[in-house]
């Protein structure tokens, strides 16, 4: 009479399922009845009151793997391993809001990657029309610039951000984006280099001033943009040569 529960009754008394009570019983949680005569196991009031604590701690966090110890503790060992876990859970709940963070801060697109000024910069890159690959190619350039050389990053960007409100920049930017598949060799690039230069010119240096004095950063950047696009490094190559003309004379 003590045995009346079939393993469904048991785990619908306890709020579990069927596969939860084999569960506990294939890690020693819940001892395993035998079966009757008509083949079926049976459970008493001694497998609910377990399976109900089972459940609890369970519910609490409590890992399956500590649940065995748990329940088999004194008062002052169950005070300290409920600590235990206590501590373990919070870790758990940290690493949890961690992950939380770092997801949130994927949703934020190049926010992840450079700061929010040049993420701004890229923002408006898109709205004057600047394709999404140019745009992602500025971004890679602006990842290497910042950690090579943060403090001259920041003063650069300051400077783009001042210069993307000048209708000649973004124009610049539109016939740079353009130009991007174009043949090193095409006869148009020496025309927009020159056209850079003379901004740059404009500019009273403040773009270019702002450019890192690390030389290997530069030759990193360059061959960056290079591997990606041929033909603005042959513009960069044009600009250049340009400078180094007139330094000769």
């Amino acid at each position: 009479m003590n045995h009346l529960l079939t393993i469904g009754q048991l785990a619908a008394y306890a709020g579990v399922t069927i596969k939860a009570v084999r569960v506990y019983h294939g890690k020693g949680l819940l001892p395993e009845p035998p079966r009757d005569s008509s083949g079926y196991r049976r459970y008493g009031a001694e497998h609910a009151i377990q399976l109900v604590k089972i459940k609890t701690l369970v519910d609490a966090g409590v890992p399956l793997a500590r649940i065995k110890d748990v329940l088999g503790a004194g008062p002052d060992r169950f005070a300290a391993a409920i600590d235990e876990i206590d501590a373990s859970l919070r870790r758990r709940a940290e690493e949890i809001r961690r992950t939380r963070q770092r997801i949130a801060h994927l949703r934020s697109g190049d926010r992840l990657f450079v700061s929010e000024e040049v993420a701004g910069y890229l923002d408006v890159l898109r709205e004057i029309g600047v394709s999404e690959r140019s745009v992602l190619l500025e971004r890679d350039l602006w990842v290497l610039l910042s950690s090579a050389a943060p403090d001259q990053a920041a003063a650069w960007i300051a400077d783009k951000l001042d210069a993307i409100a000048d209708p000649e920049f973004r124009a610049l930017n539109l016939a740079y984006d353009a130009a991007f598949d174009w043949s090193p060799d095409d006869p148009r690039l020496p025309a927009l280099a020159d056209r850079t230069r003379r901004w740059l010119a404009g500019r009273d240096g403040g773009a270019e001033a702002a450019m890192p004095d690390d030389d290997s950063m530069a030759r990193l950047a360059a061959a960056t943009a290079g591997a990606s696009s041929p033909a603005l490094l042959r513009i960069a190559e044009l600009i250049k040569s340009y400078g180094d003309a007139r330094s000769r004379r």
